[in-house]
């Protein structure tokens, strides 16, 4: 007679499986440090080398041709293209630097100087264009509280994300306020209010819609600032 020996199979104890949990946890947790700091020294560069790089090219501009960029120098209004609300972007933007002999960013490539592509913290690509423009812009009034309307040349960065416009208002301005500073929201920069103001959108939204919908393959929306190039 055949005799049958049963073997008793091994399971995973509690403490070996909370280890693996652990070593799971502390693997994610190092890739998410990873993609973060990666993104933080990528938004650095940007600063340093985009958003700083126009603000010298356009005070470069003013130093050697003596008026704004677009400007006519005959009759000078002081104003980006000479007129209100008129931006000066992309081919018209180069040439003007160009012809005064002015030193761009780098930006993207050859012949993109005025973008700047990067990654969103989802990874989708997104990208930062650069402009200059003459727009309505507050300041103190004539008495402590009060504020006034005044016209201002500024840097117009389309495409920042939510992140990297707090980010770029921190480096900036000291802290991410919408309203005050250098460095304020498309939609806030003329308020006259006295209160401080959030960005108006969060990480958490997606590209294209008004709420929190974004998923974890969303691309993230983004927000338009204006940088203060006037003094």
């Amino acid at each position: 007679m055949t005799k049958i020996t049963l073997t008793r199979q091994r399971g995973f104890t509690l403490l070996e499986m909370s280890m693996a949990l652990i070593v799971v946890a502390l693997i994610i947790s190092a890739v998410t440090l990873g993609s973060n700091l990666q993104r933080n020294t990528v938004y650095q560069h940007m600063a340093t080398s985009f958003v700083r790089g126009w603000q010298l090219a356009f005070l470069s501009h003013v130093d050697r041709v003596g008026v704004a960029p677009g400007d006519n120098q005959t009759t000078p209004t002081g104003k980006v293209n000479g007129a209100d609300d008129s931006e000066l972007c992309n081919l018209d933007l180069r040439n003007a630097m160009y012809a005064a002999g002015v030193t761009m960013p780098q930006g993207r490539s050859e012949g993109y100087e005025t973008h700047y592509g990067y990654l969103d913290s989802n990874g989708n690509p997104q990208d930062v264009s650069a402009c200059f423009l003459n727009t309505e812009w507050s300041v103190p009034g004539s008495s402590a509280g009060s504020y006034v309307v005044q016209r201002k040349n500024v840097l117009v960065l389309e495409g920042l994300t939510p992140d990297l416009a707090r980010m770029l208002d921190s480096l900036v301005d000291g802290n991410a306020d919408a309203r005050f500073g250098s460095f304020r929201e498309e939609s806030q920069a003329a308020l006259t209010t006295t209160s401080s103001e959030e960005w108006s959108l969060e990480s958490g939204v997606a590209y294209g819609s008004a709420t929190a919908t974004n998923l974890d393959e969303s691309q993230i929306a983004t927000l338009t600032a204006y940088y203060l190039m006037d003094r």
